[in-house]
């Protein structure tokens, strides 16, 4: 166990309030979790925001979560002490927490969604039961060793199934969505990339250049998009769509997928009111034979994969950061996400 431990921490707790316009998020001052016996106490270097932070501090989230909790799921930092019965970690460590932090192996019945369920990440120091928590790369940055817990084991989770030549539709330009671009380029994929922003996809194709350049759909001046990617696929479909829109583009996610594949729901980006094609959905789905899954982000064992993955080929992630914050500025940046004008990450440096 460390010599010195802080008895006090500043946190990132929303406020509840959803009134346009209103502060989200208050930095406060409050006393550190006590540290038992197989407990870690991390010391945070880089939280990454993701789409789910906003939502739920605007109240949008469709799960309940508790009142004033600590916002972020996503987050990287060393450990600086630990409890007397902690075998699996030591000081110096970096590490960072599950989403989820029942999720162990995929097949526990119980959830503990971290911001919504319990307290996350956004605070300088943070305690954590060991099992609750995994190793993160060596060789990163803290900036993006950050964008791994959530982001990047949705995006490596979302992949499964692919192989080496076949064809995924990323739906989006933000930080799951672009973690499974980089993910997908290395791995040998062909990419579709769909946004509804021109400037969005022109400065993704320009920053991530290939022998295979990344094919563009914008969804606002396609109505049909799915044709479209029908088309660019020679009328076959894509393999597999990381689909991050939910009730609105569903259905035509499944209609440009090919008989056989895959579609990953991990987002509900647009309006849960007015499902648009559900009288469609289950002719679409037994007709093309689509393998339709829902994305959790992942399990203990998902993350310590995709680690160990990010070790042996030591990817970099420094090229899908779109700005940086400090705890102070976090309301901020939560303005900045919810009005979707990134294109990739947004990182608070602690």
């Amino acid at each position: 166990m460390s010599a010195s431990i802080p008895r006090t921490r500043q946190a990132g707790r929303r406020t509840d309030d959803h009134t346009p316009g209103a502060a989200k998020v208050e930095i406060v001052e409050e006393p550190l979790p006590p540290l038992g016996q197989y407990s870690v106490l991390i010391k945070n270097h880089a939280v990454a925001l993701n789409y789910r932070d906003a939502n739920i501090a605007n109240g949008g989230n469709p799960w309940p979560v508790t009142s004033r909790g600590i916002l972020c799921n996503d987050a990287a930092g060393e450990v600086v002490a630990v409890g007397g019965s902690v075998s699996l970690f030591q000081i110096g460590d970096r590490v960072g927490a599950l989403n989820d932090t029942e999720n162990m192996t995929g097949r526990e019945t119980a959830r503990s969604w971290l911001a919504a369920d319990e307290d996350g990440v956004l605070a300088d120091y943070v305690v954590f039961n060991e099992n609750k928590i995994t190793k993160l790369p060596t060789y990163l940055p803290w900036q993006e060793a950050s964008i791994i817990p959530c982001a990047g084991v949705t995006a490596w989770s979302a992949l499964k199934g692919l192989s080496i030549g076949q064809s995924v539709l990323i739906q989006g330009t933000g930080g799951v969505a672009t973690f499974a671009l980089k993910l997908a380029r290395a791995a040998g994929y062909s990419v579709i990339l769909s946004s509804s922003s021109d400037q969005k996809l022109q400065a993704m194709t320009e920053r991530f250049p290939g022998p295979v350049p990344i094919q563009t759909v914008n969804y606002a001046t396609m109505p049909e998009w799915h044709e479209e990617v029908l088309r660019l696929t020679e009328g076959v479909g894509v393999d597999l769509v990381l689909e991050n829109g939910g009730s609105q583009t569903l259905v035509k996610s499944m209609k440009c997928t090919r008989r056989g594949g895959i579609v990953s729901q991990v987002g509900y980006l647009s309006n849960r009111e007015g499902w648009s094609g559900l009288p469609e959905l289950l002719s679409t789905l037994i007709d093309r034979r689509i393998q339709l899954r829902g994305i959790n982000c992942g399990s203990r064992i998902d993350q310590e994969e995709l680690v160990a993955a990010l070790e042996a080929t030591r990817l970099r992630f420094d090229d899908i950061i779109d700005s940086t914050y400090s705890l102070q500025e976090s309301d901020k940046a939560l303005q900045y996400l919810w009005e979707g004008r990134q294109v990739g990450k947004i990182i608070i440096n602690i």
